[in-house]
């Protein structure tokens, strides 16, 4: 069985980071989001939600996130990104609908029981 993009309503790309490469996460993040016109969240120096890693959050729209991901692919440098759809099911989008950029981690989906 097959899901319908159109659920889809928006992608959260995050940009995981260190103590060491927090100011390049921060340059990756604003350059993002000056050149896609995403939503550049906080630059978080602690682990959120069910991230493992430091992180900021990109918000796009469908169109913003065909662009941002391959871009994102090619100017990481070497920062992990672990991007997800927003369908309204938060297990589901995390879990099953991840896309990895570099090393994939594991997630703590416990706090969407």
């Amino acid at each position: 069985m097959t899901q319908d993009i159109q659920t889809i309503t928006g992608y959260h790309a995050h940009v995981y980071f260190s103590s060491d490469t927090v100011e390049q996460a921060r340059q990756l993040c604003q350059s993002a989001a000056d050149q896609f016109g995403v939503v550049m969240g906080r630059v978080h120096e602690r682990n959120v939600g069910p991230h493992p890693m430091w992180s900021c959050q990109l918000g796009a729209t469908p169109d913003q996130f065909s662009q941002l991901l391959p871009w994102l692919a090619l100017n990481r440098d070497g920062l992990i990104v672990f991007a997800h759809p927003e369908t309204s099911d938060h297990l589901k989008d995390h879990r099953d609908h991840g896309i990895w950029l570099g090393t994939g981690l594991e997630l703590d989906l416990s706090i969407f029981n």
